[in-house]
């Protein structure tokens, strides 16, 4: 039986929270896929970075119900607000909502306890300075080779994930996804791409990280 795609009609109402485009449904369609996996998992906390509209998380809600706490940041105070009603409108009552630049206000509290990280960053290749923009371009800037952004957090990633712990990132082929699979290698994960699709000019990936460990022992605990 299909997903339905969660409601976000009043995201217009929000002029700089990004909209649900073709990354975004890209990374519904992965996760839906993976939807037998995710149940299987039995995760406790979800959490995703840079939320912007609310509906990957309200999504995620819909495939694995109300029975785990799923957090949902964005350094954007009107992305907050937008999340909140996405919830709200959704019935999703089990999500809290955290501004905070990637995971930074949070920190060291969730280490060892994040069960399922989603994070669709800004990849776009830009200038570098366009990162730090007050404006919606920041919820696309990635800088240098798109890569400025996500680059911050793959370090953490090992400390954030619970011993089963996965991860859900949306890149572009201009930000190398087969290097950022190596990096991840480098810190202990296996990492493929589950879904690709071209939108345009941009050819887009999702690419899931689980440790190594469990890769070779098949368990996830």
């Amino acid at each position: 039986m299909e997903i339905p795609t969660p409601i976000f009609s009043h995201v217009k109402n929000y002029p700089d929270v990004y909209e649900p485009a073709e990354d975004t449904f890209l990374l519904l369609d992965a996760l839906e896929k993976d939807k037998e996996f995710l149940k299987n998992l039995k995760p406790v906390l979800s959490v995703e970075i840079g939320g912007g509209s609310g509906v990957v998380t309200s999504f995620l809600n819909e495939i694995l119900g109300d029975s785990l706490l799923y957090i949902c940041t964005d350094l954007n105070p009107q992305a907050i607000q937008c999340i909140a009603e996405t919830a709200e409108v959704n019935h999703n009552y089990s999500t809290e909502v955290v501004q905070s630049d990637l995971l930074s206000n949070l920190q060291p509290r969730l280490n060892g306890l994040v069960d399922l990280l989603v994070f669709n960053p800004p990849y776009v290749v830009t200038p570098p300075a366009e990162i730090d923009s007050s404006d919606i371009a920041s919820s696309w800037a990635g800088g240098t080779r798109g890569r400025m952004v996500m680059d911050r957090l793959f370090p953490q990633v090992p400390s954030l994930l619970s011993k089963r712990g996965i991860f859900y990132l949306v890149v572009i082929k201009e930000n190398d996804p087969e290097e950022i699979c190596s990096v991840f290698e480098s810190l202990g994960f296996r990492g493929e791409s589950i879904m690709s699709r071209q939108a345009g000019p941009e050819h887009l990936s999702i690419l899931k990280f689980t440790r190594l460990q469990c890769t070779a022992s098949g368990k996830n605990d």
